[in-house]
């Protein structure tokens, strides 16, 4: 069986990190499928999905700080020149983290460590609404 959900979330941007494992672990619930996988697909280029110990500390400060030391906000972008804006770090950003995750649903719940969250990570520099796609393919 496959069930198709979207999960949309509000961000702040410039590294917006926001918790997604309570919507995540809803839309399985209402699947009526106990065992397999999701597969979350973060709809946009400036934006991506993994998991951490959802935690003040890598929250608000050490992600951000590993993705600025990476691709800073103030590089040289040929993405800016072509297109006259100020994301060309969010694009690299959110490559280098991906788009996607796979989870294993076990007996309805997403296969999760105690400290482990999903979160989405909003690179673009502005507040946006993102889209979520949420497929659960299992039995």
């Amino acid at each position: 069986m496959v069930k198709t959900k979207k999960i949309k979330v509000q961000t702040a941007g410039n590294c917006d990190i926001i918790n997604i494992t309570e919507q995540v672990s809803k839309v399985i619930g209402e699947s009526d499928i106990a065992n397999g996988t999701v597969t979350l697909f973060n709809i946009g280029s400036t934006a991506g999905i993994t998991t951490t110990e959802y935690e003040p500390g890598l929250a608000n400060y050490d992600i951000a700080a590993a993705f600025e030391k990476i691709a800073p906000k103030n590089g040289k972008y040929e993405h800016e020149k072509r297109w006259h804006d100020d994301n060309g770090h969010s694009h690299v950003q959110a490559s280098l983290l991906g788009a996607s995750l796979n989870v294993p649903v076990i007996d309805g719940q997403p296969a999760l460590g105690t400290w482990q969250q999903i979160i989405l990570v909003d690179f673009d520099t502005r507040p946006r609404t993102r889209t979520v796609i949420c497929q659960i393919i299992g039995e």
